[in-house]
């Protein structure tokens, strides 16, 4: 039961850090600027519902994926722990990742239609991006059904956390201030940095495991 509890907590502790619902929330209000309560609140729904979806469906096939496309799990801890490393390093910087934000173009596109924000670019890539799917599948692919079950509920539970940040947005913002947001972001990427190198330091040991 311990080393379930202590399973969980890292699963969610690496969601929380790579996904970054602090950070996010600012992307949120200005992508739902002018729009009403109601809307507001249907767009944060729809955008974490989405990001669910998307996250349990990379966790629960993770392992078919890799045997059909001939994958092996250290291979994919190595280039996973590097992607997650890169968003991290451009966090440290405080800049927002491209591999893991939308480019501004995106942006504009996705304004012309409130609700289609949920998907595009809220749900993926800001939400759902390639390193929260990396974290997932690295999180899953390597052990048995309790493994992918805890995967899928802690990033459930975070995508609960964020849909409540989302609505309550703006006063959060407000009550934060913009400072604190970027030590925020700036802790986040350090976190999100070190479980990248992590990730691809057991990458390497599967390596030199089948080697030997």
């Amino acid at each position: 039961m311990n080393g379930t509890l202590l399973h969980a907590a890292t699963v969610f502790m690496g969601f929380f850090a790579i996904m970054n619902p602090i950070a996010n929330v600012p992307i949120f209000i200005g992508l739902t600027s002018g729009d009403d309560e109601q809307t507001t609140a249907a767009i944060a729904l729809r955008s974490v519902v989405l990001a669910f979806l998307i996250v349990a469906l990379f966790s629960v096939a993770g392992k078919l994926i890799f045997a059909l496309f001939g994958l092996s799990l250290p291979a994919f801890r190595i280039t996973g722990g590097l992607l997650v490393f890169l968003i991290g390093f451009h966090m440290l910087q405080g800049n927002p990742s491209s591999v893991q934000h939308p480019s501004e173009e995106d942006k504009r596109k996705s304004k012309e239609a409130a609700l289609g924000v949920a998907a595009s670019p809220l749900a993926m890539p800001i939400l759902a991006g390639p390193g929260t799917i990396a974290t997932a599948m690295s999180f899953s692919a390597g052990g048995g059904l309790v493994e992918v079950a805890v995967t899928i509920a802690m990033f459930g539970l975070l995508c609960a956390i964020t849909y409540v940040l989302f609505v309550f947005g703006e006063k959060f913002v407000t009550y934060l201030g913009a400072s604190a947001l970027g030590v925020i972001t700036r802790m986040m990427g350090l976190l999100i940095a070190v479980i990248g190198t992590q990730m691809a330091i057991e990458g390497l040991r599967g390596v030199l495991g089948r080697l030997g």
